[in-house]
């Protein structure tokens, strides 16, 4: 009988070992400070201010930031016209400016290259930022789980530029004013409420 070559995914099986990014440019941020330095409190969840970081890109090169509260799964999303780290950076130092100071903390993000300019947000805002390990999307799961539900209002394919920052601001009021499992039916808003 013939081995399956395609996964219900529709992805191949096996992918070539030459084919990675090890070495190349992209994977390379200077001063990245690694997951494994990040505090303890937002490895446990105990306290408000520790974010995960990602970007949803969409159709024509768009993307929107979205950044989630480890504790409370408070999301704050952020329009962008482009990915790159000159034009994100003073956005997501614009958004974090907005947010409530309880959460503002720590950021940990994926190795992408719009973050290369970390240093700066951090001197901006006070925010220290962590990097996960290459290709470990798992060690930002809230963020992951986070970006499926977005997927939802936003599936992929969508030319997100054409959401408004206002657009992007009801979309994720939406989504924290909705109940989750994981916070005892709790909704993000109320778990932010609820903290001291």
């Amino acid at each position: 009988m013939a081995e399956p070559t395609e996964l219900r995914t529709r992805r191949p099986i096996r992918k070539n070992k030459k084919n990675t990014v090890k070495g190349q440019w992209r994977s390379q941020i200077t001063g990245a400070r690694p997951i494994e330095e990040r505090p303890e409190a937002a490895n446990a969840r105990t306290e408000l201010g520790h974010l995960e970081g990602d970007l949803i890109v969409g159709a024509k090169n768009s993307q929107v930031a979205t950044l989630v509260d480890r504790k409370s799964r408070y999301l704050t999303m952020v329009a962008l016209p482009s990915r790159h780290t000159t034009t994100v950076i003073p956005a997501l130092q614009q958004a974090l400016s907005r947010m409530d100071a309880r959460l503002r903390g720590t950021l940990t993000w994926d190795r992408g290259m719009e973050l290369a300019g970390h240093r700066l947000l951090t001197e901006a805002s006070g925010v220290d930022v962590f990097f996960a390990a290459p290709r470990s999307p798992w060690q930002r799961g809230t963020n992951e789980n986070t970006n499926k539900l977005i997927r939802q209002y936003l599936p992929k394919g969508t030319d997100l530029s054409l959401h408004s920052q206002a657009d992007l601001d009801a979309l994720a009021a939406r989504l924290n004013n909705r109940p989750r499992k994981c916070l005892g039916y709790r909704t993000p808003a109320q778990c932010v409420a609820l903290t001291p």
